[in-house]
């Protein structure tokens, strides 16, 4: 069974950066398409950004322009790299596959705190 550890988060001002990880053991990253989620207090998590095991990459209209999923195959982790943040990026970070029928147990998710 795959297990996933997100790390990275943290408090930054407006318009910083911030690097996600997602450590997966039990599996290879490299076979399977990733996802990061987002869920902020009092909302439902929502997908941000994709990347399939082939490369492609998609994103949610919000983080468009802004953050880049990645992959590393070597390192059987996945990465989203988070440029000119908002406060509106604040949320609780997780990541998973794409697919609701595929998902692996959740992590702990990674928190990221935008605040001037």
């Amino acid at each position: 069974q795959v297990q996933l550890v997100e790390s990275g988060g943290g408090v930054v001002q407006p318009g910083g950066s911030l690097r996600l990880s997602c450590a997966a053991s039990g599996g290879s990253v490299s076979i399977y398409a990733w996802a990061w989620y987002r869920q902020a207090p009092g909302t439902e998590r929502e997908l941000v950004a994709t990347i399939t095991s082939g490369g492609a990459t998609d994103y949610a209209d919000p983080v468009k322009g802004r953050f880049t999923i990645s992959g590393d195959n070597a390192k059987n982790t996945v990465y989203l790299q988070m440029d000119s943040l908002k406060p509106e990026d604040t949320a609780v970070y997780y990541c998973n596959t794409p697919l609701q029928s595929s998902w692996f147990p959740w992590g702990q998710g990674t928190q990221v705190t935008v605040s001037p």
